[in-house]
């Protein structure tokens, strides 16, 4: 068993990202992160966000409209930073409070300016193969942390667990994609599929994201797979000062000695997300209003 370290990979893209930004001439690309509230997880993404940002060279700008905002002023604020020349991503932070319809926020943002990949267009053109698009940054993430495990997928069978917009859906369309070379075969599983184990036990690689903690057992793989856990759940812990511990969708224990490789969790999926909307950033920047 090997483990795949989101760490050191996304450590690696970091570090190339800040040399290819260093070359960048006249303005640095900037990112815009809004943020609305003060959930305590969307604070600490954001500044994570921002500390990534700083590191690269990446001009970050940081708004944080009240959690009053209603959907007009969102949304005029979003068309003042589409129109904005100087901001080359759009970044809104999610979950939004309610009643705010986050979905029709996402929408919002000009598509050459999405770079958390969210906007129907986007995803239309990564199921076109279109370059020009923005994959969303977890399922980028996998792609990356697979191609630099050497994990070739072509010919794989590749069973994703989860149907997300986030997630689910913009994967498959990744790991079927025949001009990046990526020629998975590809079946997504959700809550209405019948005799699951049966499929997960297909899977050449193993893709969960279904959010809940410790739901794909040892029983559900095959020896051999590679599996590649999205999830981030808490669950209750006495020990840890924080009263919780982080564990993901899958049984790590009783999973890992089947598998030829694996992510942990955290340190696997998770670091990849923030060092691919980094890099979507920097392509929005080298692209230009493309759209």
């Amino acid at each position: 068993m090997e483990l795949i370290e989101g760490n050191k990979i996304a450590a690696s893209i970091i570090a190339e990202l800040k040399t290819e930004v260093a070359h960048i001439e006249g303005r640095k690309p900037c990112l815009a992160l809004v943020r609305v509230g003060d959930d305590p997880a969307s604070v600490s993404y954001v500044k994570k966000k921002e500390k990534t940002a700083a590191e690269i060279g990446v001009t970050s700008r940081i708004i944080l409209p009240p959690v009053t905002i209603s959907q007009a002023e969102l949304e005029a604020l979003i068309d003042e930073l589409n129109a904005d020349e100087t901001v080359d991503g759009i970044l809104v932070q999610s979950p939004l409070p309610q009643p705010l319809d986050e979905l029709a926020i996402f929408r919002r943002v000009n598509p050459g300016k999405d770079v958390d990949g969210f906007h129907t267009l986007n995803l239309g053109k990564i199921a076109q193969e279109d370059d020009t698009g923005f994959a969303s940054c977890t399922p980028a993430g996998i792609m990356e942390l697979l191609g630099r495990s050497n994990v070739d997928l072509r010919g794989k069978h590749v069973v994703v667990l989860g149907r997300s917009l986030i997630v689910g859906k913009p994967i498959a369309l990744l790991a079927l994609q025949k001009k990046a070379g990526a020629n998975g075969t590809v079946t997504i599983c959700h809550s209405a599929t019948a005799n699951l184990p049966e499929i997960t036990r297909q899977a050449d690689v193993l893709i969960a994201a279904i959010g809940r903690a410790h739901f794909v057992t040892a029983d559900m793989v095959k020896d051999g797979a590679v599996v590649i856990d999205v999830g981030i759940n808490r669950i209750p812990d006495e020990s840890r000062k924080s009263g919780y511990r982080l564990v993901g969708d899958v049984e790590f224990d009783a999973v890992a000695p089947k598998t030829a490789q694996i992510t942990p969790v955290p340190g696997g999926v998770g670091p990849m997300t923030v060092a691919m909307l980094m890099k979507n950033t920097v392509k929005a920047r080298l692209l230009g209003p493309h759209i």
